[in-house]
């Protein structure tokens, strides 16, 4: 991360019995009122161009074991404005530049009855609000216990939410489409089964959380710099419309252990009356600290293909044997074991798509199911699964690693913890070492299953720091991290860059197993990936797959998420003869771009449509992707990011007019054209369809 410019300016009312302050955005727009009321309760609200997104609101943090809570008999002790603005550079992202631009009020209280000391910091940008809980170094305080966090956020009527359940270990839901009325009726239908999953009320929803106002304002609410903390979820009051935090507890239901000096995540309100607001919002980074890691040099995007789809749909297994019931590390002789004939990471295959990624221009292969003790991994509570060093008799690592490197091809390692964490951390140093000697620079890590310790949520406080263990591990072996399972994204990414992606939401692979809705990438972008990259997976051109479930997208929707649904780190998920079945749509996915120097939201609409153009880092070339909805649609974009008089040509990968989701996917057309940056064009999408375009200079 390079820092291009920054200022500071502080205005300090020290000791002053204030009840009330104002804090508006650098334009002015969003404004946002502080007070106490008549019991000493803190109470904020927010406005934005004179309409109401928070409605006056409390806050404040419920203590576990203590007479007074941090609720109320709250004094203004101080106040203190100030503004900030900087130029960064990110080590990689959707633009190459951001503008870190926010006015701060800092707020300290004291409670009367104890002495104690909170402040409440607020951070106003053009696009929303920020505010979290700072405890400073005190006498009266020193080790507590939060029972609840009780921050409010009342909504000024009965906005359309894009949601998921409230769970404390998955986010892995397909998106209902509501009334915030509605959010009760149709919980018992939204929460489908999972490996490990904690829903824990009938009005309890996750963020990012998406919504639109009846009079068409866009709100999205979620939190930043999930660092020692457990992840929030918001439980709604749904005769008052008024959400409350709702944090994830530990294995003795507390729900976080601090001391002074400390500080919570940021809590984020994003809003705007174009959806494109949201997309192009980077308030969440902002909010987390620069990058931690001076020498970012080998953290570098990645376009991978790998041994995945086919056992995702069946096709091939993790295992190498049927022999065995039970799998002890170190004493199971697996050269006595009869090999089961579908295991997947074999050194042929994997030579196989090695040869594939390095005829087509990949950078990478991922492997799952390379290591010994899958036969035994999932459901048992066990803690001693992996050691994640010792591969099965039929890989030959060092042989692999070897093979690929001739051909220019880099190795990515898969770690599945089956979420057993101390289990993980045990061999880390172990695992991480044996990846540099191979020269893998890069890990996949999954969680699936109930966590041990048992009892411990994926998401609350002790499993966070896990995460946040696990990738600054990785960062002093120089490895970037793709963390599945794992707690949802807050832009911690722009301290720690290794973390170039995580999954955390429904991604491909449910495609595999019974389909996710049409329109789910239409949301993923307004909800998931406001906190980071998401490891989707796209690629599949085949969409009625080998276990029988059928893809529910065309072949030009895949090709669109490659634009629609950032990620630094891009999978083409399907089989090598599958690509090469559709070969002349294989070449958008060949020479789409992973790191971009610009991003303009064209066009959107939460859970109907999204357009994006992005420009690429190194070429310079321009490319779009549209993803679509339940309906086909002509959308209308214009061109006019271009750079003014030069002439383009523009590749054009669309869904047939006959196209369709369900019955007809495989249906394209791939097109040329010239255009300038005064071109309009109308771009017809399919149901769940889209489109993909490479827009490259007319030399």
């Amino acid at each position: 991360m390079k820092l291009k410019y920054s200022y500071l300016i502080i205005f300090l009312f020290a000791f002053v019995p204030l009840f009330g302050q104002q804090l508006q955005s650098p334009n002015g727009e969003m404004v946002m009122d502080f007070s106490l009321d008549a019991s000493g309760k803190p109470t904020y609200q927010l406005n934005f161009n004179d309409r109401p997104i928070i409605l006056p609101s409390t806050l404040g943090l419920d203590l576990k074991n203590e007479e007074t809570d941090l609720m109320d008999g709250f004094e203004i002790s101080s106040t203190e404005t100030s503004s900030f603005d900087e130029i960064w550079e990110p080590v990689w992202g959707e633009e190459d530049e951001i503008r870190n631009h926010y006015n701060e009020l800092e707020v300290e209280l004291t409670q009367s009855s104890t002495g104690r000391i909170m402040i409440i910091r607020f951070r106003a940008f053009d696009e929303g609000l920020g505010f979290r809980y700072e405890f400073p170094l005190q006498e009266n305080m020193g080790h507590f216990v939060i029972a609840e966090e009780l921050s409010q956020f009342a909504m000024a009527g009965d906005h359309t939410a894009f949601w998921v359940p409230g769970d404390y270990d998955t986010q892995e839901y397909d998106f209902t489409t509501s009334r915030l009325s509605e959010i009760r009726g149709l919980m018992q239908e939204a929460i489908t089964p999972n490996a490990s999953q904690t829903p824990f009320s009938e009005t309890g929803v996750q963020t990012a959380l998406m919504m639109k106002t009846r009079d068409g304002l866009y709100i999205n609410l979620h939190e930043a710099a999930l660092i020692n903390f457990p992840a929030m979820h918001l439980e709604l009051d749904d005769e008052n419309m008024i959400f409350t935090s709702l944090l994830t507890p530990d294995a003795q239901g507390d729900k976080g252990y601090l001391y002074t000096p400390s500080t919570t995540p940021w809590r984020t309100i994003i809003a705007g009356e174009d959806a494109g607001v949201i997309l192009a919002s980077r308030m969440t980074y902002n909010l987390n600290e620069p990058s931690k890691i001076e020498d970012t040099s080998w953290i570098k995007p990645m376009k991978y293909v790998g041994v995945w789809w086919e056992m995702i749909t069946g096709q091939s297994s993790w295992s190498y044997t049927n022999d065995f019931k039970a799998i002890k590390l170190g004493m199971t002789d697996y050269s006595k074991a009869t090999p089961n004939g579908t295991h997947g990471a074999t050194t042929d295959n994997v030579k196989k798509y090695i040869d594939f990624a390095a005829e087509h221009g990949f950078d990478g292969v991922l492997v799952e199911g390379w290591n010994v003790g899958w036969e035994d991994w999932f459901g048992n509570s066990k803690d001693y699964v992996f050691d994640f060093v010792t591969p099965y008799p039929d890989f030959d690592l060092k042989g692999v690693s070897a093979y690929a490197k001739e051909k220019g091809v880099q190795m990515i390692m898969h770690h599945e913890t089956s979420s057993s964490t101390r289990n993980y951390e045990r061999h880390m140093d172990e695992a991480y070492a044996l990846m540099n000697e191979f020269g893998y620079p890069a890990v996949k890590s999954g969680y699936v299953g109930d966590m041990l310790p048992r009892g411990e949520h994926h998401y609350s406080q002790w499993m966070v720091n896990h995460y946040q263990y696990a990738f600054e591990k990785a960062a002093e072996y120089e490895i970037m991290v793709n963390a599945h399972e794992a707690v949802r994204p807050t832009g911690v990414a722009r301290t720690w860059p290794n973390l170039i992606a995580n999954e955390s939401a429904r991604g491909t692979e449910y495609q595999a197993f019974g389909g996710n809705k049409a329109n789910h990438v239409t949301i993923l972008p307004f909800t998931r990936q406001i906190g980071g990259p998401m490891d989707y997976t796209p690629g599949v051109f085949e969409m009625d797959v080998y276990n029988g479930s059928h893809v529910n997208s065309t072949i030009a929707n895949q090709l669109g998420l490659y634009v629609t649904l950032y990620s630094p780190l891009q999978m083409a998920a399907d089989y090598p003869e599958n690509y090469n079945r559709f070969s002349d749509a294989f070449q958008f996915i060949k020479d789409v771009a992973l790191d971009w120097e610009k991003s303009v939201y064209l066009e959107a609409e939460p859970g109907q449509y999204v357009t994006i153009a992005r420009k690429a880092k190194e070429t310079g070339e321009w490319f779009i992707g549209n993803s679509n909805g339940l309906m086909s649609r002509t959308g209308e974009v214009s061109f006019d990011f271009l750079e003014g008089g030069k002439s383009y040509i523009a590749q054009i990968y669309a869904d047939r007019s006959d196209a369709h989701f369900k019955d007809n996917p495989q249906a394209y057309t791939i097109t040329e054209i010239e255009v300038s940056n005064e071109y309009v064009l109308r771009q017809f999408s399919a149901p769940g369809g889209g489109y993909a375009i490479r827009i490259i200079e007319n030399r």
